[in-house]
């Protein structure tokens, strides 16, 4: 579950939503969109649909994104979880094929902090 998603609904709960779908409709947010997000296919939601979150909650837009204060442990992908992400879950992901992805994220990493 998405740190994102678990502070939303921690949020809501604290200001008496009974769950995420009676937040969804009080804000006219689409429970398919908490849904993805709750599910790891989505990684954030429409700055739109936060405001209408924040609004009906009526906090600001940036509580909604301060997942930092939440008490939810945050929690490390599998690597199955990374292939699905990397690769969308089609067909065989060779050993390989994964391995070059992750000497090229070390690239880009490595990169950036020469950058700075």
């Amino acid at each position: 579950m998405g740190d994102l998603y678990e502070h939303i609904d921690q949020l809501a709960k604290e200001r008496g939503f009974k769950n995420m779908t009676e937040l969804c409709r009080t804000a006219g947010v689409p429970r398919a969109t908490m849904t993805e997000l709750k599910m790891g296919r989505s990684r954030d939601i429409s700055k739109p649909n936060a405001q209408k979150l924040a609004t009906a909650m009526g906090v600001t837009l940036d509580a909604i994104y301060d997942t930092e204060k939440t008490d939810a442990p945050r929690v490390r992908p599998s690597e199955e979880d990374i292939k699905f992400a990397l690769f969308g879950g089609d067909g065989e992901i060779t050993e390989a094929m994964y391995e070059e992805v992750l000497r090229f994220a070390e690239y880009v990493k490595q990169r950036e902090q020469k950058k700075e």
